[in-house]
């Protein structure tokens, strides 16, 4: 026994001996150029998955195998790789100019440099998202930053509502904005409106939703807590993501805990913000109030001049200045085993019209943890809460919204209260201004977040390493819509006798993915790296719609009203995917890239059918080859890739619908008109880009340069039947689409100095679309007819192109397109003195049209502000000239070119110096401007702007939003420009 102990701590001493002898201790230091320490610096032994941070002075230390090679990689700086020594480490990474070594997500689990990325992957940081001139809301802050996009504003209304178009438009009638992925986790950007209809009659024909103005829900994200957003612009780069991404991927990361002290970071924001732009009033004579209303408007007029009250009403409407506010609290930290980061948010924000405005207040929670060197795990939360009062404004035909109105109010008209709180009855409109004080439009969102992820590294050698990946997470938001217009206003007083109008919605998104990665080297010049994985995405909504009219005075409920209604819209569905990828790294220069995705989802007609979406890339770097001599040139890539996506028929469009039916009291069902299609199938996209990278001077000189080929099959299309079949429409793929363009951007750094250092880098892109197949005669799509300008889809024609007559009787003619020629965007960046930063962006867009009907209805009312000019001179008045036209039959005047040179932000900052203390490191403050210059000789008040919703929700018995939602515009919320202080202190 005594013999048998000796030989197990022989044994033990023997193992001890040679895991001290395989292992050393591995310290050092990292720093710049200047040698400065860099603290965050990842330090990686190579091919695994083991590693640590740099602390605050750049200082590092690790256990690794004898002979190893660690992996120094940071953000803005060149990876370096260096043999593992026991004696201390010196080590100094360079700036990375052109961010060649900037990591870049090629799939769900994988990534690549950007020296040998195959595909156009646009990246914003925080610091160009957010860190310039905050916007109001995230999807806001995108505007201008992403080349090969279009985004407008659907209304200039507070809580945001965006459309993203992603290099043209995907679909026609089906989904064409992108898929929102934040860490990993696929979230919901659906529109919900608040069914207004019942008060405007926007819609009078089609749905009845189309028209309300909603919000988009991924405004709800707050900006400051996201680390770097990635976008996946074409099906190339974004078919690993299945039948969702037709439309492009925006990939958000949001911050993390780094090893090192903790660091506590306050931001305090105040500013205001007012109308970009006002119209103006027509400035009546007597003569001209004559013209308008005859004796009697003539007589309104002198007395009201001669008693000094002529009005301002737009300025009273849309000339508040509303107080802004922002507070942000985040602390960073963590060990080389664990991270975390928290933030706390409180955003308030008052609109330009009184009683209207958004507020938001947000948690995140996000923890990494390293259970050991071969499993770790990572945990992403957050809880926020909007509310957003959007007033009531776009189009109506009952003469009630805020715009619509205030064009039947001439200036001689009074509409504010007397001193009794009683106000004005407008003839031929309602007073918008006593709508504006009495009614209230609200969204308030209640939105969970969070998922998480599993890593483990199942198998490490000295040559490969496999890693399985378990991802999941939930999105969940619970929104309320109200809408309460009480008795007292003059027009509930005819029918509806009070409205309240309240809708519940509560929407969970969940995804699931499990992921195999295996990485093999081969050699020192060949690389493998093989996924495999499975993904499941489900998705719940149910929204349930009450109305009420006749409501007893001065209650909203639902139940204290004479009259209510009640409707229900529930969608479910469920998708699922196989996919499996393949990349190939030669000699760190050549790459090549192959991947298959099979997808099915239950919106589909046969929902049991996987599609079949194949990926492939390849790039080649010639300037990393050992024959490469060129000293100006430090990097020179071809690339071309191929892959295809899809895009899922709408929820329902297979079935025949049952429709609510009471006869005698008895409920029942009615069978729906839309005939179901059961072999309905998805909208396939097939795209083909091809380009070249160039970078010059060691990075201070960058080129890239995109070509695309985007062809999209099989378009869903909703078209109208016989009436002889029984039913009026049904779902079909009757069509094909096709968009090309090419994208260019050019990155410089044209001085670096010590005290003075400028960066830039200038946009540009452009795109056309064509309809190349069309199975059903063209129709007319997402405006007002054809007398105001229409879209119209058409074989062989542009899908934006817009239509319209050209005098009665004479027919139509094509009158715009509202794709632009090309846009352009520079973000300069100047450093000087050492401690002061000034940054701008200017954003150009060239060309698109805007079917622009604020001007009509001003026009028909007689209180344009330029309705008396005589721009062309031929002795008729620029309103009567136009009213004219309208009258003959001539559309050509409400197709304007919506082209506009836009300085959209703008920011001058200072670090503070501060002395050395054991509380605060870092003090900066700063100004800044957002859309606060335009150019533009659009005749309204902003050229982007439309009067449809981004993504509205829609059942598949209606056409909902669609692909051309866009630039049309009929009296929006105004758009706005802001102006805000801030202060930053680092603890």
């Amino acid at each position: 026994m005594h013999f048998l102990k000796q030989c197990t701590w022989l044994l033990l001493l023997l193992c001890s001996a040679i895991s001290a002898q395989a292992q050393q201790r591995v310290s050092g230091r990292v720093t710049d150029n200047a040698g400065n320490g860099l603290p965050g610096v990842t330090v990686r032994i190579q091919h695994t998955n083991r590693g640590t941070v740099s602390d605050v002075q750049g200082r590092f230390a690790i256990d690794a195998p004898a002979g190893s090679t660690l992996v120094f990689s940071f953000t803005g700086y060149k990876t370096v790789s260096q043999a593992a020594s026991g004696s201390a480490m010196a080590i100094t990474l360079e700036e990375d100019f052109a961010n060649l070594d900037e990591v870049v997500i090629t799939g769900l689990a994988t990534s690549v440099k950007r020296s040998n990325l195959a595909n156009a992957v646009a990246t914003i940081s925080a610091k160009e998202l957010y860190g310039m001139a905050p916007a109001q809301t995230f999807d806001a802050a995108l505007s201008g930053k992403i080349p090969g996009a279009l985004i407008t504003a659907n209304s200039g209304a507070p809580g945001g509502g965006m459309s993203v178009k992603m290099r043209g438009v995907t679909s026609i009638f089906s989904n064409s904005q992108p898929l929102y992925v934040v860490d990993g986790i696929f979230i919901s950007n659906v529109s919900v409106p608040a069914s207004l209809n019942i008060i405007t009659a926007a819609s009078r024909a089609g749905n009845e939703q189309y028209q309300d103005n909603p919000s988009s829900r991924v405004a709800d994200i707050n900006p400051d807590d996201i680390e770097n957003i990635e976008i996946l612009k074409g099906a190339s780069a974004a078919a690993i993501y299945g039948s969702k991404a037709a439309a492009g991927v925006i990939i958000i990361t949001t911050k993390k805990g780094q090893a090192g002290r903790t660091i506590v970071k306050a931001r305090q924001d105040v500013g205001w913000t007012q109308a970009r732009k006002l119209l103006g009033m027509r400035h009546f004579t007597e003569q001209t109030a004559f013209d308008k209303g005859g004796a009697a408007a003539r007589d309104a007029f002198i007395a009201a001049r001669n008693a000094g009250k002529l009005y301002d009403h737009e300025k009273e409407m849309y000339g508040e200045k509303g107080l802004l506010l922002n507070t942000n609290v985040s602390v960073s930290g963590g060990d080389e085993r664990t991270g975390v980061f928290f933030s706390a948010n409180r955003k308030d924000e008052d609109g330009i019209i009184k009683n209207t405005g958004y507020s938001n207040n947000s948690l995140r929670l996000n923890v990494d943890h390293k259970l050991n060197n071969r499993i770790s795990v990572g945990l992403r939360a957050t809880y926020m809460k909007t509310s957003s009062d959007r007033g009531l404004t776009n189009n109506d035909n009952n003469s009630i919204s805020y715009g619509v109105a205030l064009s039947a109010a001439p200036e001689y008209v009074p509409l504010l209260p007397d001193a009794n709180g009683n106000y004005p009855i407008l003839v031929g409109a309602q007073n918008p201004i006593e709508t504006r004080d009495k009614m209230r439009n609200n969204e308030t969102v209640n939105r969970v977040i969070t998922g998480g992820e599993i890593k483990v590294l199942l198998q490490e050698s000295p040559k490969s390493n496999t890693r399985l990946i378990v991802r999941g997470g939930v999105d969940f938001f619970h929104l309320k819509t109200e809408a309460i217009f009480p008795r007292s206003l003059p027009f509930m007083k005819d029918n509806l006798e009070g409205a309240s109008i309240q809708g519940n919605t509560s929407n969970l998104n969940s995804n699931l993915a499990g992921i195999l990665v295996n990485q093999f080297a081969a050699n020192n010049k060949l690389n493998f790296t093989t996924s495999l994985g499975a993904t499941l995405e489900t998705n719940y909504l149910d929204l349930i719609l009450a109305t009420a009219t006749n409501t007893t005075p001065l209650q909203t409920n639902v139940d204290m009203a004479a009259n209510a209604a009640l409707q229900q819209f529930r969608t479910k569905y469920r998708d699922n995917g196989i996919f499996i990828q393949e990349d190939l790294l030669i000699m760190d220069a050549i790459t090549l890239g192959v991947g298959l995705r099979l997808d099915r989802s239950t919106n589909n007609g046969d929902w049991k059918k996987y599609y079949a979406l194949p990926k492939a890339s390849a790039s080649w770097n010639i300037a990393k080859m050992p024959f490469w001599k060129m000293q100006l040139i430090n990097s020179l890539k071809l690339r071309a890739a191929y892959g295809q996506s899809g895009n899922v028929a709408p929820y329902g469009a297979r079935f025949l619908a049952a429709l609510p039916s009471n006869i005698g009291g008895n409920g029942g069902v009615l069978v729906d008109n839309q005939l179901g299609n059961p072999d309905i199938k998805q909208e396939k996209q097939t795209e083909f880009e091809a380009g070249v990278d160039v970078s010059f001077l060691n990075g201070r000189l960058t080129l890239e340069a995109t070509y695309y080929n985007k062809n999209i099959f099989d378009l869903l299309i909703r078209r109208n039947l016989q009436p002889s079949t029984g039913f009026t429409a049904q779902w079909l793929n009757a069509g094909d689409l096709k968009n090309t363009g090419i994208e260019i951007g050019i990155g410089a750094l044209p001085v670096n100095k010590k005290n003075f250092r400028w960066n830039t880098h200038v946009n540009f892109w452009k795109n056309k679309s064509k309809i190349t197949k069309l199975l059903i005669p063209p129709f007319p799509m997402g405006a007002f007819g054809n007398s105001l300008g229409n879209f119209y889809i058409e074989e062989g024609k542009s899908a934006t192109q817009i239509i319209g007559t050209i005098g009665i009787g004479k027919g139509t003619a094509v009158l715009g397109n509202s794709e632009p020629d090309f846009q352009l965007s520079t973000l300069n960046e100047f450093n000087f003195l050492q401690r002061f930063s000034f940054r701008f962006m200017l954003h150009w867009k060239k060309g698109g049209d805007n079917i622009n009907l604020t001007q009509l209805l001003n026009d028909l009312n007689q209180t344009s502000p330029d309705y008396d000019d005589d721009k062309n001179g031929n002795g008729i008045k620029d309103g009567d000239d136009r009213n004219e036209a309208f009258g003959k039959g001539f559309a050509a005047g409400f197709v304007q070119d919506a082209s506009y040179v836009r300085i959209r932000e703008m920011g001058l900052y200072y670090d503070v110096p501060i002395p050395r203390n054991k509380y605060i490191t870092g003090v900066n403050i700063g100004a800044s401007l957002n859309n606060w210059i335009t150019w533009t000789k659009y005749d309204s008040y902003d050229p982007e702007s439309s009067n449809f919703g981004s993504n509205t929700i829609s059942t598949a018995t209606s056409r909902g939003s669609n692909g051309l939602s866009s630039g049309v515009e009929v009296m929006p919320y105004p758009a706005s420009k802001r102006a805000t202080f801030h202060v930053n202190v680092t603890f």
